[in-house]
């Protein structure tokens, strides 16, 4: 079950496809998030937000402004601001962050959630397979395995249990990844032999041109190359009778 499970990860990521890791249980936090960021990934470790995946466009307003108070205390901001209102919005930011740091970068839905315990998580398993998005789940005896799509029976209580886990199925999202780079490096450098092969192909057949162009060239008449003016006409019979009537002029002494 757990191959299975990691090899649809793996090929989720192999399609560019996105992966969210779920784990607020307090032995599963510091996993999640550790795992989730060695493979570039996104993650919920701290509290399940009520409609997080079902409620998309009002998440995405909390994850604006987020971002917007992350600015003002980078910028200077904060500096233009009575005390008070810059203890108010620094609490705001901190809330924010807790809840969703491990989703600020995730633009879209996720195309399937790993989980630590489905039982604990029964709020994001609900909403996933309400959008239909595929659920894999560390299943203990006390779970429910029908709400899961790809069940990884194992003990969700264990810290090392739950790394390893964890860890497992970062290992398939970068494996996948780096089979989508592979591809797309093949593909690239596909494209660039069937440019140069393209461009030598229109070398040849330009030389080709040039040397017929040539050979026409030669076949061109001297008339043609030095002008039609250039050849002396032929003197006819009454110019050579002017020319001898013309009368000759004699120097006196």
């Amino acid at each position: 079950m757990f191959k299975e499970a990691s090899k649809f990860i793996a090929e989720l990521a192999s399609q560019g496809r996105i992966v969210l890791f779920v784990g607020t249980k307090r032995q599963a936090q510091d996993a999640i998030a550790e795992e989730a960021q060695r493979c570039n990934g996104f993650y919920v470790n701290q509290r399940w937000l009520g409609g997080l995946l079902t409620n998309w466009v009002t998440v995405q307003k909390s994850v604006k402004r987020l971002k917007e108070l992350d600015d003002m205390a980078t910028d200077g901001r904060y500096e233009l601001l009575p005390k008070k209102e810059v203890i108010k919005l620094e609490r705001e930011r901190k809330h924010l962050q807790a809840n969703l740091a491990g989703i600020k970068n995730m633009s879209r839905l996720p195309d399937a959630i790993f989980v630590i315990d489905s039982n604990k998580e029964q709020i994001a398993v609900r909403e996933a397979r309400k959008l239909g998005i595929p659920v894999v789940a560390v299943v203990d005896t006390n779970c429910d395995p029908s709400e899961v799509d790809y069940v990884i029976p194992g003990n969700d209580d264990a810290l090392r249990a739950i790394r390893l886990f964890a860890s497992k199925i970062a290992d398939s999202v970068v494996e996948g990844a780096q089979l989508m780079s592979d591809k797309q490096a093949a593909d690239l450098a596909a494209g660039i032999q069937q440019a140069e092969q393209a461009a030598t192909e229109g070398h040849v057949e330009g030389a080709a041109d040039v040397t017929v162009a040539e050979a026409e060239q030669e076949d061109i008449s001297m008339e043609e190359v030095l002008g039609k003016g250039t050849r002396k006409q032929p003197v006819t019979a009454k110019e050579e009778a002017a020319e001898e009537a013309s009368p000759v002029e004699t120097q006196t002494f």
